[in-house]
């Protein structure tokens, strides 16, 4: 009998409107709630459908606020795993017997600031975080140095109840080293959550991930978020979140400008078949990669 995991993947936008060139706290508290009201919708049905482990975008209770530089935002931060989200997901996924990969703006102390997924399995433990590791500064508006320090937790993998988990964050995966990392540490399943826009980096949405799957005999789960964010207006988000299986095939994949809730069934026998086949752990020379990590 195949051993399935059913997969879920959230790709939905803000609605509440932040006025240009910095909000009050009482803004930034009101679109936090919003956004978890809204995920938490979701979540109940990704529930009613059998989802095992469930993934959020980017920074998922919260506007793509690195279109701007403005340290209002660093309001929007919050501890992990000591944080009100964090916490209050922790029931959630207890309720529901669910794994949830929540990525939210971390507050480790004043002036020290991530952008992190926590990782809860499905009976509320807190495993662990990514921090998102590879941070952009491109133009136009995507400012993510003023507000995110570089990750220094290597590439963790968590043994969740149904799979071991993998997270790459947006940026990352531009970078095949850490996707590499990632299987070296186990992953089954990488979920890479993202917030990015049409005529930027579109056309290596399809190409990355499907390679690093293919490259390492794992599940892609890859979230973008959709439509356009005002004020700011740097771009579509042109959703299309897909899962990608081990052989580099995209297995199912969401809409392009509709808010919605991803479901797939990955059979998790396929990473042994296509390992079994391409060799390519056993087949590689890191005796000759020391080029690769010279600064």
């Amino acid at each position: 009998m195949p051993n399935i995991v059913r997969c879920g993947l959230i790709q939905t936008k803000n609605d509440v409107v932040p006025p240009m060139g910095g909000t009050s706290k009482e803004i930034i508290a009101k679109i936090k709630q919003s956004m978890l009201d809204k995920h938490l919708k979701y979540v109940k049905d990704a529930a009613d459908k059998g989802v095992q482990i469930l993934c959020f975008q980017e920074i998922f209770n919260g506007p793509y606020f690195c279109a701007e530089q403005h340290p209002c935002w660093y309001e929007s931060a919050e501890e992990i795993p000591d944080g009100p989200t964090t916490k209050k997901l922790q029931e959630i996924a207890k309720q529901y017997k669910m794994v949830l990969v929540v990525p939210i703006y971390e507050k480790e102390q004043t002036g020290i600031y991530y952008n992190t997924a926590a990782v809860i399995d499905a009976d509320g433990t807190y495993l662990g975080k990514y921090r998102k590791s590879h941070i952009p500064q491109v133009n136009p508006g995507f400012w993510e140095k003023f507000y995110f320090k570089p990750g220094n937790l290597g590439y963790p993998v968590f043994k969740t109840r149904y799979a071991k988990v993998g997270v790459y964050i947006c940026y990352d995966r531009h970078f095949p080293e850490g996707a590499r990392a990632l299987g070296l540490n186990g992953a089954e399943i990488v979920f890479n959550p993202s917030a990015t826009v049409a005529g930027l980096s579109e056309y290596l949405w399809k190409l990355e991930q499907p390679a690093h799957a293919a490259a390492n005999g794992y599940f892609i789960g890859a979230i973008n978020r959709v439509g356009t964010e005002a004020p700011w207006g740097i771009g579509e988000f042109y959703g299309s979140s897909y899962f990608c299986s081990p052989r580099g095939s995209i297995i199912a994949q969401a809409s392009r400008d509709k808010e919605e809730l991803l479901v797939s069934d990955l059979n998790m026998d396929e990473i042994e078949e296509v390992r079994n086949t391409w060799q390519f752990y056993r087949d590689r020379r890191p005796e000759t990669y020391e080029e690769l990590v010279k600064l």
